[in-house]
This record gives structure tokens, sequence and C-alpha cells, in this order.
């Protein structure tokens, strides 16, 4: 197939699973990559309408037995072709499978086989089932979200399996793919969503080690802690995010929200309660919609906290078409931008074993076309 984007050309091969791997997989294909997605012949039980899982765009779809006799030589014939490979089973599955690092490798030296886990290839819960929250739990990011009196926050799956797991995968794999190329050599990545997730927090831990960030959820500069960066609800019931942190934009907000000149200042810790109550009495005044008129295009740094719905419509995002709509079917555009080999929309969501003779054809994999 011929593709579009920077990493057009580049083959990858994603043996179907949910979450992280197929994101990681739909950026590359949002980026050209040619992504042949080995879907099982009963799909995940968690997984989503594939004409509506927007993570399988852009990608081709074969449906290959991997416990058939005839499977994983498949599997392995697609990676003889493939530049990229990426697979989200427990550790020890893809081996016995007969598809794990050592026969890939072997049929295709240069490959980069991308393993996508929660806990990692190694360590005492490599084995255990997990999701998103409980890694984020363990890497101690989830205990940073939320009120100082409640429990922590959830930030839907979006910390752990998305920012620290599919995209620490993707890093990795182009940084494989660049030592691939330069020496001919393949390698194995493993990307472990407790470790990304843990990575993500570099700068905390560097404020803590100054005694800057404390172990103590909603009292920090930037967990709601600071009256200047958080979120206030107002009159109708909406919420307004207040990220105000420099003194000229902190200026700036109070002169808008008509705050008291008496009011207790920007960094006067002892007095944030007091600053949060003032801050709070004021946004209670109004709508969202009024507020958002006061502060939209301003300095102050205060926005409305939307819905996903109202995001798309929103007419910053909707000029920038960062969100649109393809087959019917709306959702986030290709991110991020390149002056040169944009990333596009050329296919909706791959339905299992939909591509199969075109794969089997493009790929020279005749023996697709028995499974």
């Amino acid at each position: 197939m011929t593709g579009t984007g920077p990493l057009a050309g580049v083959r990858v091969v994603e043996l179907a699973g949910i979450g992280p791997g197929p994101f990681a997989a739909m950026l590359l294909a949002d980026l050209g990559a040619d992504v042949v997605r080995v879907d099982r012949p009963t799909p995940p039980a968690l997984g989503a309408d594939p004409a509506h899982d927007v993570t399988n765009r852009n990608k081709r779809s074969a449906v290959v037995d991997l416990r058939s006799p005839d499977g994983p030589g498949l599997v392995l014939d697609l990676v003889a072709r493939a530049d990229l490979l990426i697979e989200g089973y427990r550790p020890g599955v893809a081996e016995r499978l007969g598809v794990g690092p050592e026969p890939c490798l072997a049929r295709n030296p240069a490959l980069v086989y991308g393993r996508m886990t929660g806990w990692g290839q190694d360590g005492p819960l490599a084995t255990a089932a997990g999701h998103d929250i409980g890694y984020a739990a363990t890497a101690g990011v989830l205990g940073l979200i939320g009120e100082p009196d409640g429990p922590p926050a959830i930030p839907a799956n979006l910390l752990g399996d998305y920012a620290g797991g599919s995209l620490y995968l993707v890093v990795g794999l182009l940084a494989a793919l660049h030592h691939a190329r330069a020496t001919g050599t393949g390698q194995v990545v493993d990307a472990a969503i407790v470790d990304g997730t843990a990575h993500l927090t570099s700068m905390l831990w560097g404020l803590r080690a100054t005694g800057l960030w404390q172990d103590r959820r909603g009292t920090n500069l930037l967990d709601g802690g600071a009256p200047c960066y958080s979120v206030y609800r107002t009159s109708d019931g909406g919420h307004m995010a207040v990220g105000a942190l420099e003194p000229q934009f902190y200026a700036e907000f109070t002169r808008l929200l008509g705050l008291d000149p008496e009011a207790p200042g920007q960094f006067d810790i002892p007095r944030w309660p007091e600053l949060r109550e003032q801050i709070a009495a004021r946004f209670a005044t109004r709508t969202r919609a009024e507020w958002t008129a006061v502060f939209e295009g301003t300095d102050a740094c205060t926005s409305p906290v939307l819905t996903l719905g109202e995001a798309a419509e929103h007419p910053h995002l909707a000029a920038r078409a960062t969100y649109t709509t393809h087959d019917g079917l709306t959702q986030p555009a290709p991110a991020p931008r390149f002056s040169g080999t944009p990333g596009t929309l050329r296919r909706p969501p791959a339905l299992p074993g939909a591509h199969t003779a075109e794969i089997a054809d493009d790929w020279g994999v005749p023996g697709l076309l028995k499974q």
C-alpha cells in the first residue's frame, strides 16, 4: 500500500491486542507506515466495535490463527518483509506461540521487535494481570492527582496506557529503526507502562529533591494546590481551568476576574485557602459561558473545561482541524504536523480480515489466503 507521511515505506506488523499497542500502531499508521494488523479469529472481549475503533484507522487487517499449524509461519513470513513488529502479550506468550523475538529476528535480523506490557518483561510482577490504573498507581503517578482530602482522581487511561505506554513504545521503535537502518541490526524494545509513566515524573523528582514538591496530593504548585493553578466551579455547574502561574499572567487574571485588590498574594502560601475561597466566590457569580467570554483570547491563561463533544466544536480547534470527521466518524486528526510530509487519514478503522487478499499480494505472502 502506498502511504503518505514521514514514515511512508515503513512496514509494521501488529499482533492484535487492546489499548496501548493498537494506539502506538495507529500513530505509526497516521504518519504513513503500512501497518498490517494480524487479528485473531476471535476478537478480544474488551475490544470496541471494529467499525468505530479509531485506533485501527489507516491499517489493514488479516486474520491469522496463531494456534493453527500454519499460523506462526505466516506471521514469520510477514515479519521477513517488515521493519517493525508490535506485540502486547504477557511475557512468554509470544514465545509459546512461536512468534517471539528469537524466531522473528532469525527470519529478519534488521527487525525491531516492540513489546508493549504493563509491568515489563521481568521483575516480580511481570506475569501478573493489570490495567492502566494499577500501573499508574504503582509508578507513583495516580497518587499525584486529586483533592488533598479525597481519593486520587482517575485520568481515564491516558497517563498510563497512552502517555507512559504507547508514546514510549513509538519513541523506542523509531530510535531502534534508525539504528537498524544504520547498522543492519535489529533489537527488542521493552516498553513497560510502569517505566514510561515513572519517566514522565522526571521534573517532579527534581523538584522533590530541592523541597519544592511534597509527596502530598493537592498541595503543590502544579497539582491544584496553588489557587493560581486550579479548577473552579461556575454558577451553572461548569468549570474554568486557571493556569496563571507567571506574575504578569496572574495580574491579568485577577484584573479580569475582578478579584479584591486586598486579596492575599499569589504566593502567600499560608493564606492560600483564603485566596482560593475568594477566587471561587468570584467564579460562582457567572456561568461558564460568561466567564469564557471574559477570558478567551487574553493572557490570563484561563479556559473553560470542555467535554469531548464541545472540544471538537471549539473555534480554535475547528480552525486548526484538530478534530475531523472521516467516513462519518468524528476523531482527532493525525498529530504532530509536518510541513513537507503530513500525516493523513487514508482508511477507516480496519475490520478484521478485510484486507487479507491485498496484504497477501502486496507483501507477497499468498499463504494468508488459506487462513
